[in-house]
């Protein structure tokens, strides 16, 4: 029998329908259907040097890296994000701002040289599960590009051990401080995944620390 071949990443869907409830201001309150929410943020730093490390590392993977992950971007065709959904940036008074423009106020890649992330940018990440790494697809749905909020939120694809999403984001308030907020929501995506399910969910704690820690350590 000859076996359907094996569809490249960048072209498989995510695997969850609410996409984008992440940005959901009620998302604690009212998760899509079948999933856990989850919510934590942090003041991470002060200053203008802290927000330009953390606000850049946050849109360039170096959160996931620093944090123990392994990050293999897939090669995605210019014409599947370009023509992506971007989401209309505002200005502290509300005035819409084009995206290309907000983007020539910051570096194009991150302190690790990665280049900064765009909606359809698709990776493997390999998280540490002693003593393998476990596979997990995951695509950019949305990213955030303001005068006071940076970041991404990327959304699960089959293959994943969770079905959902999980957004990150770095701002700064009136007085100087950078914070990072982690939104979530999931739930395991196959039998085995349910079978460990208190597993996964000490995992996500596990790693959720190690995020914060990422951006509030030493600026190299």
């Amino acid at each position: 029998m000859v076996q359907p071949a094996v569809r490249p990443l960048w072209e498989r869907p995510v695997s969850y329908a609410a996409v984008g409830a992440t940005q959901a201001a009620d998302l604690m309150v009212y998760p899509p259907a079948g999933f856990r929410p989850f919510e934590r943020r942090a003041r991470i730093g002060h200053g203008d040097i802290r927000w330009e490390h953390a606000s850049s590392a946050v849109l360039s993977w170096a959160i996931q890296r620093r944090s123990g992950f392994r990050v293999e971007q897939t090669e995605t065709p210019v014409e599947v994000t370009e023509h992506s959904y971007v989401p209309v940036s505002f200005d502290a008074g509300g005035v819409p701002i084009a995206g290309p423009a907000a983007a020539e106020s910051r570096p194009a890649v991150g302190p690790d040289g990665s280049r900064h992330l765009a909606p359809g940018d698709t990776a493997l990440l390999g998280i540490p599960f002693w003593p393998f790494h476990l596979a997990a697809p995951v695509r950019v749905v949305y990213t955030i590009d303001e005068p006071r909020r940076r970041g991404f939120a990327y959304g699960t694809i089959a293959g994943h051990p969770e079905s959902g999403e999980e957004s990150f984001v770095v701002y700064r308030t009136d007085d100087g401080s950078v914070w990072l907020e982690i939104r979530a929501f999931s739930r395991p995506s196959h039998p085995l995944w349910w079978a460990i399910y208190p597993v996964l969910r000490a995992s996500q704690w596990f790693y959720t620390r190690r995020y914060f820690r990422a951006l509030s350590g030493p600026i190299q």
